[in-house]
């Protein structure tokens, strides 16, 4: 068949149909619904398209069909890699069910989240799932009011308005603060913050429940709050710690996430303490680097992937199922006890 010249014209739905020699609703049906097309018929629109330079119109597809082949993540922060580990699990799902996923990065503001919801909405995608900065938000009630399924990651609502997947995080930081007292440690840091994010007020409760349990005043528990969850705020955390009189210096710390612990282990390391002899430290998340680490990191193990795959298969059994009913979906933690506070 030989190349037609369209100029700058792209080639349209009718110029593969008058190219193959068949009607409109044929091409329709090899783009659209193929087992209704014959072998030979399809390979003849086919091969019409591929010497037009045909495109497809995904963008006019979807406006007709009121949604997109595109599930999308808005996560908290792309530079750590548990939300990293979260989003693939998300693209398992969505690569399953032949679909794209659209990757969005918060970085812990409320505006920005505000502003790819926006976005994400115009665009019409299948369902959004998001790891919010705050899980009440009423912007989050706003876009599943106008029609486009949300899915709450990492975090629950008060309410069951929406479907959730989370891990019981009181109960992570309790089985941290266990470990500790366990290995004898009277004197613990938790350090992490700020403190209006949810993970940082449940593994607290969960460590001050420990704590109340061991008999243990509460003052055993130092709190040391950072401004963010990162391997720097970490380093600074441990220059605050080695700051302390020797009589006050906690002989462990619990770290809201492993980047902060990684960091505490560096600033350690670095300034001779010993890891866990005069420091023991654990971490949350369990993130590859912990086991990595120049000492290897005790932490808190959350199902990472499987988060992310069951968050996408309930967004799309939301946008899919007309029987659908919200689940809050509540994972258990686990600890994994490594060098960083088995001496």
């Amino acid at each position: 068949m030989p190349h037609r010249d369209l100029g700058a014209r792209s080639a349209s739905v009718k110029d593969v149909a008058a190219a193959a020699g068949v009607s409109l609703g044929t091409v329709s049906n090899v783009l659209n619904r193929p087992d209704r097309v014959s072998p030979e018929t399809r390979e003849k629109v086919q091969r019409a398209m591929l010497d037009l330079g045909f495109v497809r119109n995904e963008s006019a597809r979807q406006l007709r069909a009121g949604s997109s082949r595109t599930l999308a993540y808005v996560m908290l922060d792309a530079a750590n890699p548990f939300f990293t580990d979260v989003a693939s699990g998300i693209d398992e799902a969505a690569e399953s069910a032949d679909l794209s996923l659209v990757l969005c990065n918060s970085r812990n503001s409320a505006e920005r989240e505000l502003s790819h919801l926006a976005l994400l909405e115009q665009q019409r995608v299948q369902g959004i799932l998001v790891t919010p900065v705050d899980p009440e938000s009423p912007m989050l009630d706003e876009v599943a009011r106008r029609g486009t399924p949300v899915v709450v990651v990492d975090r629950t609502r008060a309410d069951q308005s929406f479907c959730s997947v989370a891990v019981d995080d009181v109960l992570g930081g309790r089985l941290a603060a266990e470990h500790l007292i366990d290995r004898g440690h009277t004197r613990i840091a938790y350090v992490g913050g700020p403190s209006h994010l949810g993970q940082f007020r449940d593994r607290l409760q969960g460590a001050r429940e420990a704590i109340a349990a061991a008999g243990m005043p509460e003052d055993s528990l130092n709190l040391v709050e950072t401004a963010a969850m990162t391997v720097v705020e970490g380093r600074e955390a441990g220059s605050r710690l080695a700051g302390l009189p020797a009589r006050r210096r906690p002989t462990a710390a619990f770290c809201v996430n492993d980047l902060l612990a990684l960091g505490l282990l560096q600033h350690a390391i670095t300034s001779g303490v010993r890891v866990p002899e005069e420091l023991a430290i654990v971490g949350y998340d369990d993130i590859e680097f912990a086991a990595a680490a120049a000492v290897p990191l005790t932490s808190v193990r959350q199902p990472r992937q499987l988060l992310g795959r069951t968050a996408a298969e309930l967004v799309l059994d939301e946008a899919t199922n007309a029987e659908h009913t919200h689940r809050q979906v509540l994972f258990t933690p686990e600890l994994v006890a490594r060098s960083s506070t088995l001496a």
